[in-house]
């Protein structure tokens, strides 16, 4: 970035001493020009007067006096009566040429164009005489051409003065403008008082930030709660065990306390397995291939696996609605329904309704579940997809779920670009949506 920053100020540098050289030589060029054609004016008019009083005898003394200006006189007809540099007899008729003609019509005319006779660029200025002749002044434009190259070394060597100077301020104010960049705070961004094109950057990493806070804070409360939830089941069953292998339990009672293993068992490995499922779904390691998936039948599936467990507890479940496709992974999304359905029972009081609406919407397809269960606080809403987080801690145990249920259907959703919401109320059951916004771009 210095490097850069000390380049592009060279850079336009020496643009500008280019360009600055260009306009001054174009400047000056057009200045020394008025001030040769005023020159060679104020001239012409003095020996016309002088060549009016005197007579032309008075050229032959002109062109002695100053060589660098040119007299020509020419009559009438356009005959060169008299040229300072010699060889009149020689030349041909001038009354074509512009400025004579000029000159015969309104009394002066002026033109620059190169000498055939002595091969220069010539600025020339014609004026009439008494006798109807006409009187040519003309001199060299060379010298305009040398003053822009005269100076050439002057701008050089002032360039090279202000390139170093140049340089020299150049680093001062990259490391003046940089200083501030390096000692920037990354920790906390917003407390940098400094440019305010950096205000965007700084807020990003702000948020950048937070958020890996958020998902530190997020790991820690997951591994501890991973340990919790690990650690309970296996207590439970270690403690059965030992209970069992002392002989402390009564023969008729071995049954119950084989049961209790076994439940607690099975929630260990229900548990294992949420934790895989949701730890492919955050690494993004699901090897499944997308496919069209009809959720309408799915979730019919899903709703007789289920019947059992909603039987115990006679609850009626319904499937309503109209045969609709997905294109997705039919693994995760049987599991994203079966996990929101199972809720709905869990949660659901004894002798309730869990009805399930599958369907075709202008923005997807989507499915409702809706149960008449215990609803939740809307001030835990926001939550219930977090990881291991209960909103009925106290009959967690009870109602035999992990904690990770929503978390995997959270997943599932990012996973295929759908959107969840929640509509609940304590006492009034809820109501889980799942959207599929429709991508017409990944249908094959």
């Amino acid at each position: 970035m210095r490097k850069r920053i000390q380049k592009s100020m060279m850079l336009i540098l020496a643009v500008t001493l280019v360009l600055f050289y260009a306009i001054i030589s174009i400047i000056l060029y057009n200045r020394n020009l008025e001030l040769l054609k005023n020159e060679v004016r104020q001239e012409a008019e003095y020996i016309r007067t002088a060549v009016n009083i005197s007579g032309t005898d008075y050229l032959e003394q002109m062109s002695e006096v100053d060589e660098r200006t040119r007299l020509t006189l020419v009559d009438q007809s356009g005959n060169v009566l008299y040229d300072s540099s010699g060889g009149e007899n020689d030349m041909e008729n001038h009354s074509a040429r512009e400025e004579v003609q000029e000159a015969f019509d309104a009394g002066t005319g002026e033109a620059v164009r190169m000498s055939d006779t002595l091969g220069r660029e010539l600025y020339y200025y014609a004026v009439s005489l008494s006798d109807g002749s006409v009187l040519r002044v003309a001199k060299s434009m060379d010298n305009l051409a040398f003053t822009a190259l005269n100076m050439l070394p002057i701008m050089g060597a002032l360039a090279v003065v202000m390139i170093v100077f140049a340089l020299l301020l150049a680093k001062w104010q990259t490391a003046r403008l940089i200083r501030p960049i390096n000692e920037l705070d990354l920790e906390h961004p917003l407390d940098n008082t400094l440019y305010e094109e950096l205000t965007p950057l700084l807020v990003a990493m702000d948020r950048q930030n937070r958020e890996k806070e958020a998902v530190s804070n997020m790991r820690k409360e997951f591994s501890a709660n991973v340990s919790h939830e690990l650690k309970t089941p296996l207590t439970s069953i270690s403690g059965y065990a030992e209970i069992m292998k002392n002989k402390m339990v009564r023969p008729a009672d071995i049954p119950v306390f084989s049961e209790r293993i076994y439940k607690e068992a099975r929630r260990l490995i229900t548990l294992v397995e949420d934790i895989i499922k949701l730890s492919k779904l955050d690494e993004e390691s699901v090897e499944l291939e997308k496919e069209e998936v009809n959720l309408y039948a799915l979730t019919r599936e899903v709703v007789s696996h289920l019947a059992p467990q909603a039987s115990q507890k006679h609850i009626r479940m319904e499937v309503t609605g109209e045969e609709v496709t997905c294109f997705g992974i039919r693994q995760i999304l049987d599991e994203m329904i079966y996990n929101v359905c199972e809720n709905a029972i869990k949660y659901n009081n004894d002798y309730g309704r869990v009805s399930v609406w599958v369907g075709n919407t202008l923005e997807g397809p989507k499915i409702s579940v809706t149960d008449t269960g215990i609803g939740i606080p809307e001030e835990h809403q926001e939550r219930i997809f977090e990881r291991f987080y209960r909103v009925d801690k106290s009959h967690s145990k009870e109602r035999g779920g992990t904690g990770l249920g929503l978390s995997i259907v959270k997943h599932g959703a990012l996973l295929h670009g759908a959107k969840v919401t929640v509509d609940s109320a304590p006492g009034k059951g809820t109501r889980i949506e799942m959207l599929f916004v429709r991508d017409t771009s990944s249908v094959s």
